[in-house]
């Protein structure tokens, strides 16, 4: 079998506006990626939420406000890829990485495991939350579900806790 490390590897790093994916990026920078490889950051959009015409006084909702909350929402992602790139550019400087970004909308279960097929990636990275067993039971658990449903490895990045017990 040829050496993984000499041959390009495309390795998804699913990024958003928490610190643990950050810290997954930084590891995976860090630990993972070498010379030639191609490193594809995404952030994907959460579903937008559906609002009634009409708010509970009876007043209609303007066009305006849904088009503050898109882009708000605009900001966010490109604020989070920005990060990303600086992140990556700080790290990589002279070595021969492409990083290419991806903004997408939808469930990031779905979207992130739709893109592991679509690109062809080789790795999966993403950060772990933390969550408790309850929490995950009822807001699901992102890398849990792509862990079950892609077809390449994927490496859940855990962020490590400091002295004092926090994150």
């Amino acid at each position: 079998m040829a050496d993984v490390a000499e041959k390009e590897r495309r390795i998804l790093v699913a990024v958003d506006e928490g610190e643990e994916s950050m810290y997954a990026l930084s590891w995976c920078l860090g630990n993972v990626v070498s010379s030639k490889d191609t490193l594809i950051l995404v952030y994907v959009k959460p579903p937008k939420a559906v609002y009634m015409p009409l708010d509970g006084t009876g007043y209609m909702f303007s066009s305006d406000l849904y088009a503050t909350m898109e882009n708000y929402s605009n900001e966010v992602a490109n604020s989070v890829i920005e990060k990303a790139k600086n992140k990556c550019r700080d790290v990589l400087q002279e070595q021969d990485v492409k990083v290419e970004t991806r903004i997408e909308n939808g469930d990031p279960r779905d979207v992130i495991c739709h893109l592991v097929e679509q690109l062809g990636a080789h790795i999966l990275v993403m950060g772990s939350r933390g969550y408790g067993l309850i929490k995950r039971a009822f807001l699901g658990s992102v890398s849990n579900h792509c862990a079950q449903n892609v077809n390449c490895p994927v490496l859940i990045v855990k962020k490590p806790k400091t002295n004092n017990g926090s994150k």
